[in-house]
């Protein structure tokens, strides 16, 4: 007889740079922005005090229940970011976006496309040239 063992899969914890996601929190910005890549570090090196005034003033709204909207495309995701919903302007309409470990180090940019997929309908009277001129009986 062979005995069958329950083995217990766990899910990997998250890890940015060999740190966790609690360690990140606790980071500043300026400190966070030292395990970014060099494109990214230099992006929060100049802007840290527009993240941190968007952190701030996205939580007071978070405390409102009201939802965090946003223009600022440029935006590094930092730690303190994670787990907000931020509603991205593409230009048109605001997008949503969920804000996990895995954005950490994107602008927010990434997450509201400006261009959208073409879908090209099939053409019907008066679509071509040719059937402009067709009876529509």
């Amino acid at each position: 007889m062979i005995k069958e063992e329950k083995i217990d899969i766990k899910k990997k914890d998250f890890t940015y740079r060999g740190m966790t996601l609690e360690e990140l929190k606790k980071l500043d910005v300026r400190e966070f922005a030292k395990y970014l890549k060099s494109r990214q570090r230099r992006k929060v090196l100049r802007q840290f005090q527009q993240i941190e005034n968007f952190i701030s003033r996205a939580r007071v709204k978070i405390n409102k229940n009201k939802p965090i909207r946003t223009h600022q495309r440029d935006l590094v995701v930092v730690p303190g970011m994670i787990g907000m919903k931020i509603y991205i302007y593409n230009g048109r309409n605001f997008i949503a976006a969920d804000m996990s470990e895995e954005t950490l180090g994107h602008t927010l940019g990434e997450f509201a496309l400006t261009r959208g997929r073409i879908k090209h309908g099939k053409s019907g009277i008066g679509a071509t040239k040719g059937s402009k001129f067709k009876a529509k009986k």
